[in-house]
């Protein structure tokens, strides 16, 4: 971690802490990180949040909500003017009343939600506010992937690129970049065109490992899927080169170019999001569309395991003492929690939660997170769909129901989008370690054979009450999270 940061970046980031301390002696706040890689549901789950709290939602495992301690929960302006507000208002619009899944996170934002509470403690009643304010910092899981690469040279970064480039998950989608890229001479001079040519098939082939067939996860440089206000700058217009050596590019070369732009890239894009953001988390939720990935076979399970780990090691774990707590925040809790489980009957969550727990596991091994306390959930921040049994033949089988998107197709149906409909998802292996294994069989094979069957549905209806009162928007598990994730802070 330390080669994240200098000595200039320590001390901004001191400065800025021991200026959040002081207002934290008169307002209490958490700074809670949301992030995960595309599809995996942040916007959805922070809506949710919010959702329930404000509304007083169904959270029998949230203490506080339990045990009636909590008066009531508001939305209040945030504290950075500078970052854009995560548009809640909109995103409940969509799901509640439109019954659309809500646009997916782009960029960077944050909310605030002040919750005002009774402390179950006699002694924190005599001195807490009894408010507690959580600031929830929305972000992209394809950016925090780039911080890894202010530890890596240029020539590391494009020796890396071509080794994932070769695996065999990847190697047919990356075929146009490598071989236009051979065509390259780093040692020529530098030229826009050339360069702009290489980004663009580098870009399309990290575009590619998105899609649902491969649904690969470790794609670095992360502006390159998402680039926001950076699109078209140079910064962002460079890509890896093959067979560099060690020694210093001649000056004015492609080479040279090429590693003046990753550079700036470092210093202008990846260090300030972590300086004036992940530096700043107290608690972290990581989540994972861990089905999909699933779907496309041990190759993409491989390649989730490794974003994971990546993702793991960016933060700061640990618990600060009174002293260095003033000058450095550490993230103390972090959950990991796939999503989407109601597109699994719940027979099968306790499994799919062995495999997350076992791919967390690992990736926590290596990542270092000594001194975090880390929990692994399978949850649905919002949930889509609801159980029962169907009869065929003689067998009786657990099925999800629900209305699937217009146009999603399982068995040669295309949905309409209007009809609801009952699906029997499948199993997942009872052994986790199953999944890992890369056997015999090529990808192509492993995402022929499915582990379940996934199908896009609508938001669900809300129930309304005898008085024409909506509910709170329904879940699994998004108790638990909470519970994890600020309980503590509401004792």
């Amino acid at each position: 971690m330390a080669s994240l940061t200098n000595l200039t970046d320590e001390a901004r980031i001191a400065l800025d802490t021991l200026s959040s301390r002081a207002s934290d002696l008169f307002s209490p706040t958490v700074r809670v990180g949301v992030t995960g890689l595309s599809r995996a549901g942040k916007t959805v789950f922070i809506s949710a949040f919010v959702h329930n709290l404000i509304h007083g939602g169904r959270l029998p495992l949230f203490e506080a909500q339990k045990s009636g301690r909590i008066s009531r929960a508001l939305l209040e302006e945030q504290p950075d003017d500078a970052v854009p507000r995560f548009q809640y208002e909109d995103h409940i619009e969509a799901l509640v009343n439109a019954r659309t899944w809500p646009d997916s996170t782009r960029a960077i934002s944050e909310l605030r939600l002040t919750i005002e509470y009774e402390s179950a403690s006699g002694w924190n009643r005599m001195f807490s506010s009894g408010r507690l304010s959580v600031d929830i910092v929305d972000y992209p899981g394809e950016w925090l992937l780039d911080l890894p690469l202010l530890g890596k040279s240029y020539q590391e970064f494009s020796h890396d690129a071509f080794e994932m480039a070769a695996l065999p998950v990847r190697v047919d989608l990356s075929e146009e970049w490598r071989r236009l890229a051979l065509t390259a001479d780093p040692d020529a001079d530098a030229d826009e065109m050339t360069a702009r040519r290489l980004f663009e098939s580098f870009a399309a082939y990290l575009q590619a490992c998105k899609f649902d067939e491969r649904a690969l996860s470790t794609l670095p440089p992360g502006r390159f899927l998402m680039p926001g206000d950076l699109d078209g700058s140079p910064a962002l217009t460079f890509a890896p080169l093959p067979g560099l050596e060690d020694s210093r590019p001649r000056p004015g070369s492609l080479h040279a170019m090429m590693e003046r732009r990753y550079e700036a890239y470092k210093t202008h894009v990846v260090k300030p999001f972590f300086r004036e953001h992940i530096a700043k988390l107290d608690r972290q939720i990581v989540l994972i569309d861990a089905m999909q990935a699933l779907n496309s076979g041990p190759g993409a399970m491989a390649d989730l395991e490794r974003a994971v780990t990546e993702i793991l090691a960016c933060f700061r774990p640990g618990r600060g003492s009174l002293l260095t707590g003033l000058f450095a925040r550490r993230i103390d809790r972090i959950l990991v929690a796939a999503t989407k489980a109601d597109h699994l009957h719940h027979e099968s969550h306790d499994r799919l939660q062995a495999i997350v727990r076992r791919l967390t596991e690992r990736a926590a091994a290596r990542a270092n997170l000594s001194g975090a306390e880390v929990d692994v959930l399978a949850m649905a921040a919002v949930r889509a769909t609801r159980e029962g049994t169907v009869k065929q033949g003689r067998e009786t089988l657990p099925v999800i129901i629900g209305t699937p998107l217009k146009g999603e197709t399982i068995g040669g149906v295309t949905f309409d989008g209007e009809t609801e409909t009952a699906i029997f998802p499948g199993d997942l292996p009872a052994k986790a370690d199953s999944v890992f294994k890369v056997g015999n069989a090529n990808h192509q094979q492993d995402r022929n054979d499915p582990a379940i069957r996934i199908v896009r549905f609508r938001p669900p209806k809300l129930e309304r009450t005898a008085e024409g009162v909506t509910l709170s928007l329904p879940h699994i598990r998004l108790d638990r999270a909470l519970q994890f994730l600020i309980g503590d802070r509401l004792a």
